[in-house]
Formats: structure tokens, C-alpha cells, sequence
């Protein structure tokens, strides 16, 4: 009876991952939250009655994910820098069931609008609009009336839908944009990489004030095509760049003296790039090593 139970478990544990991860945007938290899962769903009592162990499980993972965010917010308060969430790096860029267990978009630019929400707000939009569970089943997990459930999606589409619609852009035409980006940013080329920038791009760096990071973020092609000019005269004999996908599209790793320094996540607004995120944090980095 247990190993039912166990594989019952382990169907749905991607599904779980997926949730927490959106939710907490830290491999090492969503993690947490997946494994308290599992240990609850091997004490429960009333796993042989329930009609949906899924559903059981969606419940669990993400009311542990809403009291963890709640109990986050002085932390993300106090965080130095912007905030940005824990890479997810797959090396082999022409794997595509690196992507499975994370199905969706879990780009850094919608990891950052996810920000915005409130805990149970993002709970709700997610588990409607990307898990696609209904709002009887959503009630449920978030202990609130249907109703009550629409109007939190409401305002959540409100703040998530925001912003401009991305530009879609094939891996290999991002992948190209990536290699020009890399060799200009190598040689230090100014008015090269001010060309592949949207005029208003922006550029985020977190280090959260364990390693140097620009506070502010930076804004504009000319400043940011600035900075890697300063960069590639600071650096360049000792930095090299590796393709990779992070957190579901092409990116790429800074390596400096052959070590994982960062992360760099693109979003691409109409061939150019329109932000470039930069993950620097140590600790954020563990599992990208």
C-alpha cells in the first residue's frame, strides 16, 4: 500500500516543484516546501480515502508557500539590491525535457512580475491561469469563497499583465542576438552593444550585498553599453561567456578565471534586447555551479 502511495507522490511531484518554485522563486525553498509535502502525505491518515491525492498535495504545497512568503517579506524588505530568483540553468541547450519539469514560462522577466503579487494573489493567478485548476479547487487551497477567488485573479492579471507583450523570438535567433551580444561585450564595443539594446532596456544586477552589484538598475542603451565597455577594460582578459538555458530561454554564464560568477536571463523586445538580469548572489548560485 505504500509504494501506491509513494508513486502517487512522485506523479504528481513535478507539478509541486512547479508551484513552489513560482511562488518563491528559490529552487532551495520550493524544494523545502516539496519534501514538508512529502513527509505530511506519508503521515496523513486519510491518503487511502481521498478522492484526488493531487489535489491533496496542490493544497499542501502551496498554503506552505503562501505562510513562507508571509514570513519572507521583512527579508525581501531588508535584501540589498534588486531581487531576482534563483537561476534555473540547464547547460545542454538542445535538451528539451530539461524543460518538462517546469513547463510554462519561468523567465526571469515574469519572475519579476510575479513580485508585484501578494502572497494568496499569486497563488491564485498561478494555479488559474498557468496550473489551470479551477476556482472551486483554488477556494479551497486558499480558504476563500469563489467569488472572492475571481476578484483576487482580477487584480492580479491587473499588475502581472502590465507591462508591454514580448516580442516572441525563435531559440536561434535569440541564440544569435546572445553571440553578437558576447562579442561585443568581450571586446568592449560601445556602439555595437548600444545597437543591440532597446532604447529604454534596462539591466539588474543581484548580488544581495555579498558580492559588488549595481543597487539601482540601469537604464538605457547607452548607459548599459557603458558599463560593459567599463566591464571589458576592467575584466576582459579574464571573463569568458558560456551558453546556457536559464530558466527557460537561452542565456548565458560569466565565468571569470573559469568560475561561475553570474547568470544573465534577456528579455527581447522586437529583435533588441529590452532587459538583461544578472544573478550574482552566491548563494543563488550553488546549484548553477
Amino acid at each position: 500500500m505504500n509504494d501506491i502511495f509513494t508513486s502517487q507522490f512522485h506523479q504528481v511531484r513535478p507539478r509541486l516543484f512547479g508551484i513552489a518554485y513560482r511562488m518563491l522563486g528559490s529552487r532551495a525553498d520550493a524544494d523545502d516546501a516539496v519534501q514538508d509535502a512529502w513527509l505530511r502525505w506519508n503521515a496523513s491518515d486519510t491518503r487511502a480515502t481521498l478522492s484526488s491525492a493531487e489535489a491533496w498535495l496542490v493544497t499542501v504545497v502551496t498554503r506552505l508557500c503562501i505562510d513562507r512568503l508571509r514570513s519572507a517579506l521583512p527579508e525581501r524588505e531588508a535584501y540589498i539590491g534588486p531581487w531576482l530568483a534563483e537561476p534555473i540553468v540547464t547547460r545542454a541547450a538542445d535538451l528539451p525535457e530539461a524543460r518538462l519539469e517546469l513547463a510554462g514560462d519561468i523567465s526571469m522577466a515574469f519572475m519579476l512580475m510575479l513580485e508585484r503579487l501578494g502572497p494568496e494573489e499569486r497563488a491564485v493567478f498561478l494555479l488559474h491561469d498557468v496550473f489551470d485548476c479551477g476556482y472551486a479547487d483554488i477556494a479551497a487551497v486558499v480558504k476563500k469563497t469563489e467569488a472572492a477567488c475571481r476578484q483576487l485573479l482580477h487584480r492580479a492579471r491587473e499588475r502581472v499583465r502590465a507591462d508591454k507583450p514580448r516580442f516572441a523570438m525563435t531559440d536561434a535567433s535569440h541564440m544569435e542576438l546572445l553571440g553578437r551580444f558576447v562579442a561585443a561585450a568581450q571586446g568592449g564595443e560601445r556602439a555595437q552593444l548600444a545597437q543591440l539594446f532597446a532604447p529604454d532596456a534596462s539591466f539588474r544586477a543581484d548580488g544581495g550585498g555579498k558580492v559588488s552589484a549595481t543597487i539601482n538598475i540601469v537604464r538605457g542603451a547607452d548607459k548599459i553599453a557603458r558599463f560593459y565597455e567599463s566591464m571589458a577594460r576592467k575584466y576582459g582578459a579574464t571573463t569568458t561567456f558560456e551558453h546556457a538555458i536559464v530558466n527557460g530561454e537561452p542565456g548565458l554564464l560569466r565565468l571569470v578565471d573559469g568560475k561561475l560568477d553570474s547568470t544573465m536571463s534577456f528579455d527581447i523586445e522586437d529583435g533588441r534586447i529590452g532587459a538583461i538580469y544578472v544573478v550574482r548572489n552566491p548563494d543563488k548560485l550553488l546549484r548553477a555551479s
